[in-house]
């Protein structure tokens, strides 16, 4: 768990993110942020270790999660990992990913 952080730090690092994900999709024209990005780039730019991909695999198992699930939390893990500073999406970043998804499942959003 992250320690609390005032509404300054977290903008400070939403804006890095930001700024990360347009670097990363320079040349692709129409894209901008992880959300935007198709089957094709996803595989190239969300790649998982295989540690990771187990976690992805037991999580779309045991929670009945659809390939589209499965591309949503991709892309939601890669963004926590931008937020993190992090080049690699990393077992905690896939992790939170998969449990957002479980909290949407479970009616929390709304």
């Amino acid at each position: 768990m992250r320690p609390t952080e005032n509404s300054e730090v977290i903008r400070k690092r939403v804006i890095a993110a930001r700024e990360i994900q347009l670097k990363r999709f320079e040349g692709h024209h129409g894209i901008h942020c992880n959300a935007m990005i198709s089957a094709k780039l996803q595989r190239k730019v969300c790649r998982l270790t295989d540690g990771g991909m187990a976690v992805l695999k037991t999580a779309m198992d045991r929670l009945g999660l659809s390939a589209r699930a499965y591309d949503r939390i991709l892309k939601v893990s890669r963004t926590i990992a931008d937020l993190a500073g992090s080049d690699d999406i990393q077992t905690e970043h896939l992790a939170e990913a998969i449990h957002y998804r479980s909290l949407d499942r479970d009616g929390w959003a709304g």
